[in-house]
């Protein structure tokens, strides 16, 4: 830099050497995408019970990255936050919860839900519980009023959970009590 002295000229190198490792840090940090939603954008209305004949309760497709080292299993779990109103939440509504992901899938396809036999492979061993509407699987949004948040949270934890034939949102959160590595949310507006 011309007129700065040498030491200024070193300061100023370390501190975007020192930038640019806090940038490569921050980016190693688990991330929960959607193709099909920007965070805090909107929830096409196909995912939700207000789709069009056939496009009723698809569920969305949802993808990680920078998964933590030491993971397991994964588990993803989807709720209204803001039910049964935005102007007064009560207590959020699961429409989705999902659990031993293996850590090496980088997502799970749009109409996944329900599917889990058609996807074998490296999806095997995935299990999809019950929901706030009481069947298992993804469920869409059929609400009163619009502008609720619906939280999708994704769980690397070190070690698969077992929770019997029926898994459901209290199950898990309280199986994985001490054994998550990192968390993800995505927010979509409906």
């Amino acid at each position: 830099m011309i007129g700065a002295s040498s030491s200024q000229n070193k300061s100023k190198e370390r501190f975007a050497i020192q930038r640019i490792r806090i940038s490569a840090m921050a980016s190693d940090e688990i991330t929960l995408v959607s193709p099909q939603i920007d965070n805090e954008g909107r929830l096409p209305r196909k995912y939700t019970a207000e789709g069009q004949g056939a496009q009723k309760h698809i569920s969305p497709p949802v993808e990680w990255y920078n998964v933590p080292g030491g993971t397991k299993s994964l588990a993803l779990l989807v709720q209204d936050v803001d039910a049964p109103d935005p102007k007064d939440p009560i207590v959020p509504w699961v429409h989705w919860v999902v659990v031993n992901i293996p850590p090496g899938v980088k997502g799970l396809p749009e109409g996944f839900s329900g599917k889990e036999e058609e996807h074998r492979g490296e999806c095997s061993g995935i299990k999809e519980g019950v929901n706030d509407f009481k069947v298992p699987g993804w469920r869409g949004a059929k609400l009163p009023n619009h502008g609720h948040r619906l939280e999708f949270k994704l769980y690397a934890l070190d070690e698969e959970v077992n929770l019997g034939n029926k898994v459901t949102k209290d199950k898990l959160l309280d199986a994985i009590q001490g054994h998550v590595l990192g968390e993800a949310v995505l927010i979509a507006i409906f």
